[in-house]
């Protein structure tokens, strides 16, 4: 079970530090934890923010988990060459098209999240994002309007092959779950969209066990906010998943609880390659203060042992565990508490 930790910047090293304990704790056999530069701290110590080496690393592993990266000293450095270049050369250079986020509202945290105390409660959702296609990857540039005006423009395009791959991630989510997956597009008005429906429609005719509903992006927003706890997975594009996962994410009203897993179609000895890391940024204003909260960190450590390693039971032991503390009071700022970091990671710790 070899895994590249990239702890990154700000309060990457702290969090991911929580989670490794964590790990550790478990004793699982033939575990092997690989560290690794990459963001800021890896373009002052390398001279790039994902070095050759760190890519190597990750290209070698059978998970990566990921901190996070952003350094303020770096916001004058050429695009190329700033720290969130790292996570998005990641996700191409080992073909993470796969993205998988998680938003539940934990129990006794109904009163962090914007929407009625009873609406919070149910929603528990996982939505699947085509990660590596769409408008943020298409041809782009600018030009010349009839008028003179400059004008932006950028491609959409999704081929079959892609929305396809993606869909069967869904699938096999869904299949874990309650077995309904709903599709979400904008099939009323782009052509993009149109395929995209076609062929997920088509690629569940050999899923007869799942149920497959459709919705437009524009509905999905209002009923992810009015009525979450109909949905189970969502399946989508990247550019309306972006949004979309933001908006779930508010729901549940804390950033510091949310992991997520980037994965792609590599297989390893155990499962399915993939790189997991909280939703949240390196937040430089607390950097090593030991206010961060770890949770989210710790919580992308489960979701890798479910999903890379198969290993189910070690994963619903690290939820319990993170759920229990919370209900216990073990909170850190973002939730209104003021357990530190370290407090955090011991009383998780404690608990599994």
């Amino acid at each position: 079970m070899k895994i590249a930790v990239l702890p990154g910047d700000g309060i990457g090293p702290e969090v991911t530090r929580q989670a490794v304990m964590v790990l550790e704790a478990l004793d699982l056999p033939g575990l092997t934890l690989f560290d690794g530069d990459v963001g800021g701290i890896a373009y002052k110590r390398h001279g790039h923010p994902l070095p050759e080496e760190t890519l190597t690393m990750a290209r070698e592993a059978d998970a990566v988990l990921f901190g996070a990266v952003g350094d303020p000293d770096c916001d004058g450095l050429e695009r190329h060459l700033r720290p969130e270049q790292a996570i998005l050369g990641l996700r191409k250079e080992l073909d993470l098209f796969a993205n998988l986020r998680p938003a539940k509202v934990f129990a006794g945290m109904e009163h962090l999240s914007p929407l009625k105390p009873e609406i919070a409660r149910t929603l528990d959702m996982m939505i699947v994002r085509e990660l590596t296609g769409d408008v943020y990857f298409g041809d782009k540039g600018e030009r010349k309007a009839a008028d003179g005006s400059r004008e932006g423009w950028d491609m959409m395009s999704y081929c079959e092959t892609e929305v396809s791959r993606i869909a069967q991630v869904a699938f096999s989510t869904a299949r874990a779950g309650n077995g309904e997956l709903c599709s979400v597009d904008k099939a009323n008005v782009l052509e993009t969209s149109q395929v995209w429906r076609d062929t997920v429609i088509a690629a569940a005719a050999a899923q007869p066990d799942i149920t497959l509903s459709h919705m437009y992006v524009d509905n999905a927003a209002m009923q992810i906010i009015s009525n979450p706890s109909q949905f189970s997975v969502i399946l989508t594009a990247n550019l309306f998943g972006d949004i979309l996962s933001d908006l779930a994410s508010a729901a549940v009203g804390s950033i510091g609880l949310l992991p997520s897993a980037s994965m792609g179609d590599r297989s390893t000895d155990h499962g399915l390659f993939g790189l997991y890391e909280p939703i949240h940024g390196s937040a430089p204003d607390i950097a090593g203060q030991g206010k961060a909260n770890p949770m989210a960190t710790i919580l992308s450590a489960a979701m890798m042992l479910r999903h890379s390693f198969g290993r189910e039971a070690e994963a619903a032991r690290i939820e319990n565990a993170v759920e229990s503390a919370l209900a216990d009071g073990i909170r850190g700022g973002d939730l209104g508490g003021t357990h530190g970091c370290e407090e955090i990671g011991a009383a998780v710790l404690k608990r599994l």
